[in-house]
C-alpha cells in the first residue's frame, strides 16, 4: 500500500533530519537532467554518490561540491544494481526520473542507513511537493525502502557577464555574487570566474568575466532575466556592460569553442554575433556592447570545472 506525505509530514514523522536542499533540473530537448543535493556534512554526500554510481540506472555522472551533490541523468529508467554495497552493488540507487507535466518524478532504493537517506533527509527538503512510499514499515537498521520524490520541474539558467567595473574601483565578481543573494524569482546554484586572455587591451586588470547559474521554473524565467538586466544596471561603473543568457544543461560545442578561443586570442564582435545567434545565447546590451565577449566566453566556459579560471597552459 503507497503511503503519501508532504515533507511537513516527512518531517513530523521521523524528525528534522539533513538535506538543505533537493532541486531537479532537466532539459528535455536532450533528454538528460541534474540533480542537486545540499547536505549538512559532506560524509552522506560522499558515500551516496559513490554507491548511486556503482548502482547506475539512470546516473550518468555525479560530482561532489563540499557538502553538495550534483548528478546527471538521463531522463527515463536504467538497469539498476543494488543490494548491500558490494564491488558490483549499490546500497543507495536512483531507479528513474520521469517529467511529469510541471513535476519530476525520481524513485530511488535505499537500504540500510541508505534508507534513512531517501527515506526521511532527502523527502523533507526544501524543493520537494511530496513523497510517495510504497511500503514504510520502518528506516535504518536493515529496513529498505522505495520511495518516488515529487519536486518542480526547473530549467538552468546561466547568466554570462561582463564589463562592469572601472579601474578605479568596482570588480564584476562582487556585482554578480550581490545578483545571486538578491536574485527573488530563482535558487542561486553556482558562481564562476573565467579568465579571459590577457592579450586584451581593454581589459581592466586580469580580464575575468563572470558566469552565475540558477534553478529555475521555466514560467520566471523572463522575470529573473529582467530583474538582473535593471540590477546590474544600476550598479555598474562601466559603458560597455553586457550579459549573455543560456538556458539549459548542454552547451552547445561550438560555444564551448568559443571560450577557449577567448582565452587563447582577441575576438572580434562580429564573430561573438554569430556564435550566439547560431546556438541560441540571448545577448543583451546592458550599457554597450563590448561585455559582450567576454558575456558570452562565460557561458562557453562554465562547465569547465577549475579550468575555467585558469589560462590554458594552467596546469589545473
Amino acid at each position: 500500500m503507497t503511503i503519501t506525505l508532504s515533507p511537513e509530514e516527512v518531517r513530523q514523522r521521523f524528525g528534522k533530519k539533513f538535506s538543505k536542499g533537493f532541486y531537479t533540473l532537466v532539459d528535455e530537448e536532450n533528454d538528460i537532467a541534474q540533480i542537486i543535493e545540499h547536505c549538512t556534512a559532506k560524509g552522506p554526500v560522499e558515500w551516496d554518490a559513490e554507491n548511486r554510481l556503482r548502482a547506475g540506472g539512470p546516473v550518468k555522472e555525479v560530482f561532489v561540491d563540499g557538502n553538495t551533490l550534483i548528478m546527471n541523468t538521463k531522463i527515463g529508467e536504467g538497469d539498476v544494481k543494488f543490494g548491500p554495497a558490494s564491488r558490483d552493488l549499490g546500497g543507495q540507487a536512483l531507479k528513474s526520473l520521469l517529467v511529469v507535466g510541471e513535476e519530476v518524478h525520481t524513485t530511488w532504493l535505499g537500504l540500510a542507513g541508505a534508507s534513512v537517506g531517501v527515506g526521511a533527509c532527502l523527502p523533507q527538503a526544501p524543493g520537494v511537493i511530496r513523497a510517495i512510499y510504497s511500503d514504510l514499515k520502518g528506516i535504518g537498521g536493515a529496513n529498505q525502502v522505495e520511495i518516488t520524490i515529487v519536486s518542480r520541474k526547473m530549467k538552468r539558467l546561466i547568466l554570462g557577464l561582463d564589463d562592469t567595473d572601472s579601474k578605479e574601483k568596482g570588480a564584476s565578481w562582487v556585482l554578480a555574487l550581490e545578483l545571486m543573494n538578491a536574485m527573488p524569482h530563482a535558487y542561486p546554484l553556482l558562481h564562476k570566474i573565467i579568465q579571459l586572455s590577457p592579450l586584451v587591451p581593454h581589459k581592466t586588470t586580469s580580464c575575468v568575466s563572470i558566469g552565475t547559474s540558477f534553478a529555475i521554473e521555466e514560467r520566471n524565467i523572463e522575470a529573473a532575466v529582467d530583474f538582473a538586466v535593471d540590477f546590474v544596471k544600476e550598479r555598474t561603473l562601466s559603458k560597455h556592460t553586457a550579459m549573455a543568457v543560456f538556458t539549459g544543461l548542454s552547451i552547445p560545442k561550438e560555444v564551448v569553442a568559443y571560450g577557449l578561443e577567448a582565452k587563447r586570442r582577441i575576438i572580434s564582435p562580429k564573430e561573438t554575433e554569430r556564435i550566439a545567434k547560431d546556438h541560441g545565447v540571448r545577448m543583451i546590451e546592458i550599457t554597450g556592447s563590448r561585455g559582450k565577449i567576454g558575456a558570452l566566453a562565460a557561458i562557453g566556459c562554465f562547465d569547465m570545472g577549475l579550468k575555467a579560471a585558469g589560462l590554458l597552459d594552467d596546469d589545473l
